[in-house]
């Protein structure tokens, strides 16, 4: 569902006998008119409303009746083990020092020994009663929520690729990434905010690729907010104070936007310009609005306490979860919160305990906080990394990339509660039943926002492009 081409100026005419042919640029120039004013003036004239509009980031209707209307993300980077977290192997601790029974990949990121058990104990949580590691004791107890993906698969042992084939699609060539993707097929319920936020991203392993909107429109690019410390205060906005600044910027952009009407009427229409029009005016914006999504001061003592803000070990990674919340409720589409670095080839039993201390509890209190406020029915929330790791050991305490078969979890915006698709052989190394590559995995997300994958598409460079390329199948089982 590409965005219908901006309608034609077409060429004008006059019976005056002193009337001479103009072509294109000379009718754009002649009427102060060019496509990146055109979004300039819709932006301005609604100023600080959030109804559908004609603009770029304007809410349009979805291909299907959706069960999602946003999605949050909760990315750990650096590939999570799912054998020691929420994919039970018992296997493991019968066979562990025993070598794997069977090949492995041809393809393998570094050499691994025999088979290791897991150092922590599983055991069932919930009604479902999902086995689930002593690692994440809070998340298990809303097992019930939870729909455990065990069957992912990827094609790409490095860290690099792994991350923009699960962003992006693709792990060889530039594409938009899935936040993009659903910004342009849904556009925002806020014009005052972006449609798609990362939290604290990595500028590694793919960088700003992660959250590229490529060759789509650039007002659909990922706005990163951190990198450093989250704070309770907003951090990197400048206030409008009492409002005296606000007449001088609007004069600034008024004389910035002549100044581009000027530029565009003479060389027609221009992409880049047209996007950093764009950007002025919502950053314009976001002065007034981002400020209030960021300040925490707010929020209740139980609320802080819900996601772990009285702990050090939890806070940092729960004020983001609940900056997310905040970001969500007030209409962004798509919020990612980036946690890591879960790649432990050596010392895993010490990190993996460390990092999941640091988000269990934030990441049980946003799914109660969501579920609390009637938000989690229509907002998708996706746990997972890049890869898992292998069941057999590096080293003496480590394991290694494992893209061949992984975990991922959903909860809320339209999937089964209490339900695990998907079944690995013996020891998690590989899909055995209901494989779901990431292509299944991105066409599943798009449908339960209602956007039919093989429909929404852009043309660039000659042909029709989508996030799945011409891959990937809805995971019907899952679909509540």
């Amino acid at each position: 569902m590409p965005f219908p081409p901006p309608n034609p100026i077409g060429g004008m005419s006059s019976t005056s006998p002193q009337s001479t042919p103009i072509n294109r640029r000379q009718a754009l120039h002649r009427c102060a008119v060019g496509f990146g004013a055109l979004a300039l003036a819709d932006l301005v004239a609604r100023a600080g409303s959030a109804a559908p509009g004609m603009g770029p980031l304007a809410m349009r209707v979805p291909h299907v009746p959706a069960r999602a209307r946003r999605v949050i993300f909760l990315f750990m980077h650096g590939g999570p083990s799912h054998v020691d977290t929420f994919d039970h192997k018992p296997a493991l601790l019968r066979d562990s020092g025993k070598p794997l029974p069977f090949d492995k990949p041809r393809v393998q990121f570094s050499k691994t020994g025999n088979l290791r058990q897991s150092p922590w104990q599983f055991r069932p949580y919930g009604q479902c009663g999902a086995m689930i590691s002593d690692l994440f004791p809070l998340v298990g107890a809303m097992a019930d929520d939870l729909c455990f993906i065990k069957t992912v698969h990827g094609t790409n042992e490095a860290h690099g690729g792994a991350l923009l084939k699960l962003h992006t699609g693709s792990d060889t060539f530039v594409r938009p990434s899935i936040g993009s993707w659903i910004s342009y097929g849904l556009g925002t319920e806020n014009q005052n905010l972006p449609s798609f936020i990362t939290i604290n991203p990595t500028l590694g392993h793919g960088g700003v690729g992660n959250w590229s909107s490529a060759f789509l429109p650039a007002t659909h690019q990922g706005t990163p907010i951190g990198g450093g410390k989250a704070r309770d205060e907003p951090a990197g906005f400048a206030y409008l104070g009492d409002g005296s600044g606000t007449d001088r910027q609007r004069a600034q952009l008024d004389l910035l936007a002549e100044m581009n009407r000027d530029h565009l009427g003479r060389t027609g229409p221009d992409a880049e310009l047209e996007a950093r029009i764009q950007s002025f005016e919502l950053a314009f914006k976001m002065q007034a609005e981002a400020p209030g999504v960021f300040d925490l001061k707010g929020e209740t003592e139980a609320t802080r306490r819900l996601y772990g803000l009285d702990d050090p070990k939890t806070a940092e990674f729960g004020r983001q979860c609940l900056q997310a919340r905040r970001l969500s409720e007030r209409g962004v589409r798509f919020v990612q919160v980036t946690h890591g670095y879960w790649d432990q080839h050596e010392k895993l039993t010490a990190d993996h305990g460390r990092l999941a201390g640091e988000v269990d509890r934030p990441i049980a209190g946003l799914l109660k906080d969501l579920k609390s406020r009637g938000l989690l029915e229509d907002t998708l929330v996706w746990w997972g990394g890049e890869f898992g790791r292998t069941p057999t050991v590096q080293g003496t305490d480590g394991r290694d990339h494992h893209p061949h078969a992984f975990t991922m979890w959903l909860a809320g915006g339209g999937v089964k509660p209490g339900f695990s698709h998907g079944v690995t052989d013996d020891y998690g190394f590989y899909p055995v039943d209901e494989k779901v590559h990431i292509h299944d995995l991105h066409a599943t997300i798009l449908h339960l926002l209602g956007l039919e994958h093989e429909r929404l598409t852009y043309r660039f460079g000659g042909r029709d492009f989508r996030l799945t390329d011409v891959h990937g199948k809805v995971v019907e089982k899952i679909l509540g």
